[in-house]
């Protein structure tokens, strides 16, 4: 199975990508959406990077980098990431997480395109029953997308995420095979 489309590629993380990794990992608007509460050192992402070559089964979890795909003579780029976190092969389900990092890259379809990607990959290629993400009540664009893409809400928790002084629910979303 190829992860890729008509306009976008989903691809292992490289080394050339340790500069675009800081920056995203360190734009604190990407933190609310991460639960990251410190920045990351260079040091750090490229110990990342390093076993980025790590199995889904040892690792439980993998990074993939979003590329556009552009017409000939233009630089390809990435435009975000994806994860696979929380593996679980005992029970064949893994959390999903993504990440357009520019602004002016959202709403062009690049999330849409990838989760679609990405939720038959996990369908067909690595045999799993369900995928399942968690989102803040208040990010309506991505619960829009999960539910384009079939997944469901089935739970929310109560004041979960601490945005702040103040305390967010977060919903449970699932696609179950």
């Amino acid at each position: 199975m190829k992860l890729k489309s008509e306009f976008i590629t989903l691809r292992a993380i490289e080394p050339a990508d340790i500069d675009v990794l800081y920056n995203w990992e360190n734009d604190t608007d990407n933190w609310k959406v991460s639960s990251t509460q410190t920045p990351f050192s260079r040091f750090v992402l490229e110990q990342y990077i390093t076993s980025a070559h790590e199995d889904l089964y040892t690792a439980k979890q993998l990074r993939l980098m979003i590329d556009t795909i552009v017409p000939a003579g233009e630089e390809v780029r990435a435009v975000g990431s994806i994860d696979l976190f929380d593996f679980d092969p005992n029970h064949l389900r893994v959390g999903i997480g993504i990440l357009i990092a520019d602004k002016s890259d959202r709403k062009k379809g690049y999330a849409s395109e990838t989760l679609k990607l990405l939720v038959e990959y996990c369908f067909t290629s690595l045999n799993l029953k369900q995928v399942y993400c968690n989102i803040t009540i208040d990010n309506e664009p991505s619960i829009l997308l999960f539910q384009k893409h079939g997944f469901q809400i089935t739970g929310i928790k109560k004041q979960w995420i601490r945005d702040g002084a103040v305390f967010k629910d977060e919903l449970l979303l699932q696609r179950i095979r």
